[in-house]
């Protein structure tokens, strides 16, 4: 056999071998779990044979504690470049078939050639992240390789999306680099991310917890918020990355892709004229609301279990991308707290960062009260949603649909912060506080004077009706420009279009600053 026939049969050997690294034997404890391998996250992730390999045959160089005699090719992540609905994206899977996914240098090298190539190419960096932390056995170089990965985590951070999808256990250093990034995914039962694991917090606190609890999907999902979304399982995991992308932009200089589903721009929605309940204290659901004025099925909602008195996700309006916003009146009565400022403070600057248009819906009765909110910071907390908004300078577009209350007025998107386009409708009671509380303070004389309890009643009821019918209103708002315009609910769908179409070449010109002090 010539030369080259050996070294051709050789590469063939290797790349079977990395294609197997674990062997059938893992590969099918793996499906077992209802996981997928490495590389077949990979596969199903991109388009079909879309996906081109990079540094397959790298390995690694520790000779310490017999790491001499187990150097597997690809050094157990998978590296490269491919197509996701015909866009271009870097993407890495860890394998935890290989040292358990553990990372060492040349495997945090890998990962770091993958990031560098995405911010020049201006194309998405996605991280499937199966790892259970630092190679132990490369010590302080393993570290070390952490830092890069970090370091451009940040550098490349409002530069191109960074997704992170967890597809196994991961712990220590391998959940910093997913914190950093814009998204989280994970999968119900089957990913868990923490800092220290159950065994570490047993020995060290006294607590008793598994894995799941401490660190599970629906744990980041719901409580911590670490996570933006909750997968059944790892297919689907996989179909909400290619879903978030189609409305992301590949980079901070273009514009999401724009998907005309031939949803009437014109379609107006009678129903929305009687969605709002007469008494101003009951509930209803916001998500009808945007459901009837996007592009019918268009809205995709992020961190949907986490933080609910505030609702954030994406949509389409006349085939444009655009984020929306919104207070949830049946959730605590769409009050605004630590954690919905925090989640909408994020959202509103991951549009801002990637061109997207913000609409805004209000019925917020303000911010909530108590000790609890108080000592945790909500006044730092609560003043990040406000400084996000302010920041933003892509199109701002605000429907107040309701209640619209006190500071939390000013800091949902109202024109004080810059927002484009204020739009109300008749119901909106816009004023520093309810009715009902309000002339407790400004009439308070005049109640107490009546002579009797039936007297002070009928006192209350007429004064109530007389403030109501001059502050509980758009009226005055609109009277001074703070709303641009009052219209029937039913014709929202339409104006909101005009105003993207007005305000899409939108220019703002910001003081020059090497960047601002968002109150962390």
């Amino acid at each position: 056999m010539s030369k080259t026939n050996d070294r051709n049969e050789w590469l063939k050997k290797t790349r079977m071998e990395i294609s197997e690294p674990g062997g059938a034997e893992s590969i099918k404890k793996q499906h077992e779990k209802g996981k997928m391998t490495a590389r077949e996250r990979v596969h199903a992730l991109l388009d079909d044979d879309s996906f081109r390999e990079v540094d397959a045959l790298a390995v690694h160089n520790c000779a310490d504690f017999g790491m001499d005699k187990k150097r597997p090719a690809a050094d157990g992540v998978i590296t490269g470049y491919g197509t996701i609905g015909g866009r271009k994206v870097c993407v890495y899977s860890q394998d935890s078939a290989v040292f358990g996914g553990a990372l060492g240098y040349r495997h945090a090298q890998k990962i770091c050639k993958m990031m560098d190539m995405a911010v020049k190419m201006g194309c998405p960096m996605i991280g499937i992240n199966d790892s259970g932390g630092a190679r132990i056995q490369e010590g302080v170089v393993s570290l070390a390789g952490y830092g890069d990965i970090f370091f451009r985590n940040v550098t490349s951070s409002g530069v191109v999306p960074q997704i992170s999808a967890i597809m196994g256990t991961c712990a220590g250093g391998a959940v910093y680099s997913p914190a950093i990034t814009d998204f989280i995914v994970m999968v119900k039962e089957t990913s868990q991310m923490f800092i220290t694991g159950p065994q570490v917090i047993k020995s060290a606190t006294g607590e008793l917890v598994d894995a799941e609890q401490l660190g599970g999907a629906l744990t980041h999902n719901a409580v911590s918020g670490v996570a933006h979304f909750a997968a059944d399982n790892e297919n689907h995991c996989l179909e909400i990355i290619k879903t978030l992308l189609s409305y992301l932009p590949s980079n901070n200089l273009e514009s999401p892709p724009r998907i005309d589903n031939g949803d009437d721009p014109r379609r107006a929605d009678s129903e929305l004229d009687s969605i709002i309940p007469d008494d101003a204290n009951k509930p209803y659901d916001m998500k009808e609301v945007i459901a009837r004025i996007v592009d019918l099925g268009s809205f995709f909602e992020t961190h949907e279990h986490y933080a609910q008195n505030i609702i954030t996700g994406y949509c389409r309006m006349a085939g444009r991308v655009v984020g929306i916003v919104a207070n949830q009146p049946s959730v605590m009565a769409g009050c605004l707290d630590i954690n919905c400022s925090v989640k909408a403070a994020r959202f509103i600057r991951t549009c801002d960062i990637f061109n997207i248009p913000i609409l805004t819906f209000v019925d917020v009765p303000g911010y909530l009260p108590g000790t609890a909110q108080e000592y945790g910071g909500i006044i730092r907390n609560g003043a990040k949603i406000m400084y996000a908004f302010a920041e933003a300078t892509v199109p701002k577009m605000t429907v107040i649909t309701r209640k619209a209350y006190g500071g939390a007025y000013v800091v949902m998107n109202s024109k004080h912060l810059g927002a484009d386009m204020n739009f109300a409708w008749p119901t909106a009671e816009i004023a520093v506080m309810g009715p009902s509380g309000a002339i407790n303070i400004v009439f308070k004389k005049e109640i107490e004077a009546a002579k009797s309890d039936e007297d002070k009643k009928t006192k209350r009821e007429q004064l109530l009706e007389e403030y109501t019918e001059k502050f509980s209103n758009p009226k005055i708002a609109a009277e001074r420009g703070f709303v641009d315009e009052v219209i029937l609910p039913s014709e929202t769908r339409s104006r909101v279009i005009d105003a993207l179409s007005i305000t899409v070449n939108k220019r703002e010109r910001r003081p020059g600053r090497k960047h601002g002090n968002i109150p962390l």
